[in-house]
Parts: structure tokens; C-alpha cells; sequence
């Protein structure tokens, strides 16, 4: 998912063969949200066990050309060992691990797609930190508890090709997998448990409602409802297993910003989705399709 942070050339790939969405009811569970909500409560993190069985759309994409100033598509005899030997591998989701930006495909939903389209466009022709863009996004449609469910019912995630073969290959590797995003829980949990990444592998902001289900905002203490918040989530991911190496894998500024001093020791542009030129130029590997990633590890 693309952080609201500057302007970037942004390139969108194309995708076809459509296939059927079939509809799925995702268990939630509610829980009472921090003390400064008092009778408001939040949806919380499930165990891998109380998922109930989901079915996702699985999006082909249309063949894409590469264009020729990319020099990076090849990985440096670095960039193959540091994929190869990987303690833990990060996704971003929106745009990666998805197809579709979770917070607009929710807008849309809602009735107002249009309105945070053109915010989001607005955004980004400056600067705007990560929190104040989700938080008049949001404004915008103010989600309530029975419209998100509703979303999830009727929204099954469409998973990006290859997807999940890649996850099982790097399980098969001994390579822990983690999300990292700056869209909801909510949306996430979903999405985790077809992956099979446990709930607490899961580093995503998450929706606050009230007890009449009214949305009240978002929890501000996760450390990606900001900026500089993926960077953050892989700081405290590598701190806490001990990780001798870790990459992240996104589309866009934020996941790109990962590769800080302390995070992310590989930055892996996933370009199958969305073509981000400044973050496709800095990348350390820059692929359009994860078999590419999944053949590297035979």
C-alpha cells in the first residue's frame, strides 16, 4: 500500500479473466476497546482456529512489459542470498498480497468511493503525514460496524497470482511470514487465515466503534496508524524473534521505507499490481510476478 508521503509516478497493471466472487462470513470478535472509550468496544484478533472457511478470488494479470530503465528486475548475488537465507519474510497487503486498496474498495462500498479517490489524489501531490490522510479518509464515509460486516460478506479478498504459493514455499523454507499494513484488521484477518499467518503475525491498524456499532475513529497506538509505522512494525518484528535477516515485500513508499537502519535488510518490489517509479528504482529486487520469487528459492 502506497503511503501518502510526496508525489509519485504511478503506473496501474492492468488485470482480466475476472473470476467469480463467492461470498463468505468471516467470524469476528468484539472487544472492548482501551479505557478512553469506556462502554465502546473494537474488533479484536482471532485465534487460527475460530476462522471460519473463506474463499478468496485469486486475480490473473495481464502480461506487462518492463520498462528498460529498470535495472534491478535481476537480483545482485547479495539480494539472492539475503532472500535465500531469510529468517522472516514481511508482506505488505494492499497492492501486494491483494489486488485492491482495502480503505477505497470500503469506501466504494459505502457510497463514497469517488469523495476518497480525490482526496487520496489530492494527498498526493504533498506532503501529508500517513495518520492525518487515513484520518480524513475515514471521515469521509464513517464506516459503521454493520457496514464493515456487511463488506466482508459480500467482499471476499481477491488474492494476488501466486500468492499463496509463495507463502507455502517460504513455510516449507522455514521462513516465518508476517503482514505489515496500514489497512484494517478487520479487512486482514480474512486474508491471514487463507494464508495461514497466524493473527499475531499481523501488524495492521484497527477500526474503533461504538456500542450502538457507530464508528467512532481508529486505535492510534498501532504503530502503522502513522508514519514511519511499517519501518516500526519490522524494528519490533526482528527485535523480538532475534531475526539475523529479514525483507519486506510491497508496492509502495512506506513499505520501501522499511529498509531503515534496524528493519528490513532486503526491500523487494512487488510491481504485479501497481508500478510506483521512485519505489521500483530504489528497490533492492524488483519483480512483477512472485513465481519469479518462488523459483529463486529452489
Amino acid at each position: 500500500m502506497e503511503g501518502l508521503v510526496g508525489s509519485s509516478q504511478v503506473t496501474h497493471i492492468p488485470t482480466h479473466c475476472r473470476q467469480s466472487l463467492l461470498p463468505f462470513v468471516p467470524t469476528l470478535l468484539v472487544k472492548f476497546a482501551p479505557r478512553s472509550y469506556r462502554s465502546h468496544f473494537r474488533m479484536k484478533n482471532l485465534p487460527n482456529k475460530s476462522f471460519s472457511p473463506i474463499v478468496a478470488s485469486v486475480q490473473p494479470l495481464e502480461e506487462t512489459s518492463v520498462p528498460n530503465r529498470y535495472d534491478n528486475t535481476q537480483p545482485s548475488k547479495g539480494a539472492l542470498e539475503l532472500w535465500r537465507n531469510a529468517n522472516a519474510v514481511c508482506f505488505d497487503v494492499d497492492s501486494t498480497v491483494c489486488v485492491d486498496e482495502g480503505i477505497d474498495e470500503l469506501a466504494e462500498f459505502c457510497g463514497a468511493g469517488k469523495a476518497v479517490a480525490e482526496w487520496t489524489a489530492r494527498a498526493m501531490s504533498g506532503s501529508v503525514p500517513f495518520e492525518d490522510a487515513l484520518a480524513a479518509r475515514l471521515s469521509l464515509f464513517n464506516p459503521s460496524l454493520s457496514q464493515v460486516q456487511e463488506f466482508l460478506e459480500k467482499r471476499p479478498p481477491r488474492l494476488s497470482p501466486g500468492i499463496d504459493e509463495l507463502v507455502k514455499k517460504l513455510k516449507v523454507n522455514d521462513k516465518d511470514v508476517f503482514l505489515i499494513s496500514g489497512g484494517f484488521r478487520q479487512m486482514i484477518n480474512p486474508v491471514a487465515s487463507i494464508l495461514g499467518i497466524p493473527p499475531g503475525n499481523i501488524f495492521a491498524n484497527q477500526l474503533l466503534f461504538g456500542s450502538s456499532g457507530e464508528f467512532l475513529g481508529f486505535d492510534k497506538s498501532e504503530p502503522t496508524s502513522r508514519s514511519g509505522g511499517k519501518a516500526k512494525a519490522v524494528q519490533q518484528i526482528r527485535e523480538a524473534h532475534n531475526y539475523k535477516s529479514l525483507v519486506m515485500i510491497g508496492d509502495g513508499a512506506t513499505d520501501l521505507e522499511a529498509r531503515k537502519p534496524g528493519g528490513a535488510d532486503l526491500f523487494i518490489c512487488y510491481a504485479g499490481v501497481q508500478l510506483r517509479a521512485a519505489v521500483a528504482a530504489n528497490a533492492d529486487w524488483l519483480v512483477f510476478d512472485f513465481k519469479d520469487l518462488i523459483s529463486s528459492l529452489d
